[in-house]
């Protein structure tokens, strides 16, 4: 990828989760500027704010967002692999995302200055919302 990216990094604390595939999905968890289902024939993964992890839930709270500022076209690449390989380098562990307009890295909220300073150092601009 020949360019750099500009994210952002939401305000609210994250949590992913994961459910039985049959869960009823409460509509509390789509509040907020990020949330996201992925079902299978196995489970339920779901990314929600913090304060909304549905009970029962297995889960891992305290993730932060940054937001690739898009749209990205589908015929750019590397987009992931930029952000990916600085924060790897910096141990920086992720949980990657994507819409149909653009990708969202989740990083530990006791990491995000890690990986804020990883992703500036790669070339990278990064604002808070």
């Amino acid at each position: 990828m020949d360019h750099q990216l500009a994210l952002t990094v939401l305000e609210e604390s994250l949590a992913v989760c994961s459910l039985p595939p049959d869960y009823p999905l409460p509509e509390a968890i789509f509040t907020g500027s990020l949330s996201a289902v992925i079902q299978t024939e196995h489970e339920i993964s779901l990314i929600c704010r913090s304060e909304h992890i549905p009970r029962g839930a297995t889960a891992v709270a305290g993730w932060r967002a940054l937001k690739v500022q898009g749209p990205l076209e589908f015929e750019l690449t590397g987009v992931l692999a930029s952000l990916a390989l600085p924060l790897a380098q910096h141990g920086v562990s992720i949980f990657a995302i994507s819409t149909y307009e653009t990708d969202y890295i989740l990083v530990r909220e006791d990491s995000l200055s890690a990986a804020i300073d990883a992703l500036l150092e790669a070339g990278h601009t990064v604002e808070k919302e």
